[in-house]
This record gives structure tokens, C-alpha cells and sequence, in this order.
């Protein structure tokens, strides 16, 4: 028989084999679930920088098939109805006609997004004209980059004709039977009593009720062969009211 204290000693040695192993086996587990996971992790694939920008919202803009109903919208927003125009020159006011909603609100949008400060008047026709609304500074042409690039139809049987102090949209540039407007720009009259061959043609949509002075001046400014001012008359803020 063997001696109790040794089998005591067998037992304990036994005891922490066992448990030594139980700690290495619980060991390795834990070590290969952080493996395991750190695995995974690496394989979901990152979003990269150029999905992320296509997923950003673009900023609006307008073009020929959204600008008539966003301007259908934004007339019915309108409480202004005047924009009065400050001018290197002095400044007047424009009161603009409720029954050409396109014309309005488009002038009035614009005049809010500051589109026509720092632009000028570019062409000045002594006793029938001023027309304003561009200028040849990359400001001008970068702001209506990023508004958009649309024509608006014309709106001419409204009753308004073209008299002295009216305020109207010119035709585009382009091809253009229709006579599309540019919206960007606009024209108005010093002729007296007014310039009634435009009527039908081209869309008045406003005049002037304050400071018709002020557009007699700049009518009477000195111009080049192509009818641009020789010093440069500048709208310097747009405000609607």
C-alpha cells in the first residue's frame, strides 16, 4: 500500500495539469476569436472618397425643363412685388405686373440670389433703351453657372405695352423664332411716349415708378460703336421688396 501523503501529492500534481490546460485551451480560443475578427473586419470593404462625393445631393439648378414649374412654385411664395436697383449712378424702383408670374418671379429670384449686383449696364441706346443684367467679369459668368442655364417663353398678351419707363425681357441669343427669353437680362424704356413696335414681341413685365431720372441719365451716357457704356455703369445691389 502506498504511502497517503504520496497519492496526496499524485492527486494535486494531476489537479493542476488539468487546469493548466483548461487555461492554454481558453487561451487559444480567445486569441483566435480576436484573429477571427480582426479577419472580418479588414474584408468589409471601406467606402471609397469617390462613392462617398456621388452620394453627395448636387446643388440644384435650372435648366429648360424644370425652370416653369419651379417658377410656378416660387410666385406663389412671393409677398415682394418691387425691386428697387442701386446704381453707380443713383437708383430707382421697379413695380413689376402680378398677371406675368414667370417674368416676375424669375426677376425677383434673382435679384435675392444678388445675381444683378455687380453686373452693368451694357447696352445704352440714346432715347429708346437701357439694357442691363451683364457684365464681362467672370463673376457674372460663374453666378449664372451655378443658378442654370434656361430660356423663359414669352408672356405678351397680358394688355402691357411697351411705354416709356417699362421694364421688359430681351429675346436670347440663340436661334430663337420663338422669342424665348433670356432671363438673365432685361430693358427699359426711355422713348417718349414709349416703343410700342416691341409690343407682342418681347414680354413687359414691370416699370418704373421711382427715379425714372436716374434711367435718363445712364440713357445719356457716352458708348462705344457697339452701345456700351465708355465708363461703366454698374448695378451695385438688386433689393426685392
Amino acid at each position: 500500500m502506498k504511502n497517503p501523503l504520496f497519492r496526496l501529492a499524485i492527486s494535486f500534481f494531476g489537479f493542476l495539469l488539468t487546469l493548466s490546460c483548461q487555461d492554454t485551451k481558453s487561451s487559444n480560443q480567445k486569441e483566435k476569436e480576436i484573429t477571427t475578427e480582426a479577419t472580418v473586419q479588414s474584408e468589409i470593404p471601406q467606402e471609397s472618397s469617390e462613392n462617398k462625393e456621388s452620394k453627395e445631393q448636387e446643388p440644384f439648378k435650372l435648366n429648360e425643363e424644370n425652370a416653369i414649374s419651379f417658377f410656378y412654385d416660387y410666385e406663389k411664395t412671393l409677398t415682394e412685388n418691387k425691386v428697387k436697383l442701386t446704381t453707380s449712378m443713383g437708383s430707382f424702383t421697379i413695380e413689376l405686373f402680378e398677371n406675368v408670374p414667370y417674368h416676375r418671379a424669375n426677376f425677383i429670384f434673382l435679384a435675392k440670389k444678388g445675381y444683378f449686383d455687380n453686373t452693368m449696364f451694357h447696352r445704352v441706346v440714346k432715347n429708346f433703351i437701357i439694357q442691363g443684367g451683364n457684365a464681362d467679369n467672370q463673376q457674372t459668368a460663374k453666378k449664372r453657372s451655378e443658378i442654370g442655364r434656361y430660356l423663359l417663353p414669352p408672356d405678351t398678351r397680358k394688355g402691357h405695352q411697351h411705354h416709356r419707363g417699362v421694364i421688359s425681357m430681351p429675346s436670347s441669343d440663340r436661334d430663337n423664332p420663338h422669342k424665348l427669353a433670356s432671363p438673365y437680362e432685361f430693358f427699359i424704356v426711355v422713348t417718349k411716349p414709349g416703343s410700342y413696335h416691341l409690343d407682342g414681341d418681347y414680354t413687359a413685365f414691370g416699370k418704373v415708378i421711382d427715379g425714372m431720372d436716374v434711367v435718363d441719365r445712364i440713357n445719356n451716357v457716352e458708348v462705344d460703336a457697339g452701345d456700351w457704356p465708355m465708363q461703366n455703369v454698374y448695378i451695385l445691389k438688386a433689393e426685392a421688396f
